[in-house]
């Protein structure tokens, strides 16, 4: 029966960790579980809480900061507008602090440049440093250092 008593533990320690997303709940569940089948085996309670101390221990040693490394961590790729951040493009139209056009990854965008004071002239090369809805925020390639 005591291993029923564990089975209920991991479920509420499992409902717990889906709520809150801490990771430390879930490895708690984890660790009721190994109480739960060592239970099952037919070990007194002493080894229940040996086994559920040790289960414990070794996830939060080892598998909670991988766990957290993981979570910390930017996504490799960047999808839709993020994507054409950094790209190069070629002016279409003027660009000025207010409005301009630009070819960038075989579209035309609008554009503005980020420096107020430039106007970059047709046929230049610029770098996109932002996108703001659907205007492209660029600066001259030429000016970069």
């Amino acid at each position: 029966m005591a291993w029923y008593v564990w089975l209920l533990a991991a479920a509420a320690l499992g409902a717990a960790e889906f709520f809150t997303l801490t990771v430390v709940f879930g490895l708690l569940a984890g660790a009721a579980l190994v109480a739960a089948v060592v239970a099952g085996v037919g070990i007194g309670l002493l080894g229940q809480l040996v086994a559920l101390a040790a289960a414990a221990a070794a996830g939060f040693v080892i598998i909670r900061p991988i766990a957290l490394r993981h979570m910390t961590q930017q996504p490799i790729t960047r999808e839709g507008s993020d994507a054409l951040i950094g790209k190069r493009a070629e002016v279409m139209q003027e660009v000025t602090a207010t409005r301009g056009l630009i070819k960038l990854s075989g579209e035309e965008w609008s554009a503005r440049v980020l420096d107020e004071s430039l106007v970059i002239p047709v046929g230049a090369l610029v770098d996109v440093m932002e996108i703001e809805g659907a205007t492209a925020i660029v600066y001259p390639l030429a000016l970069l250092p």
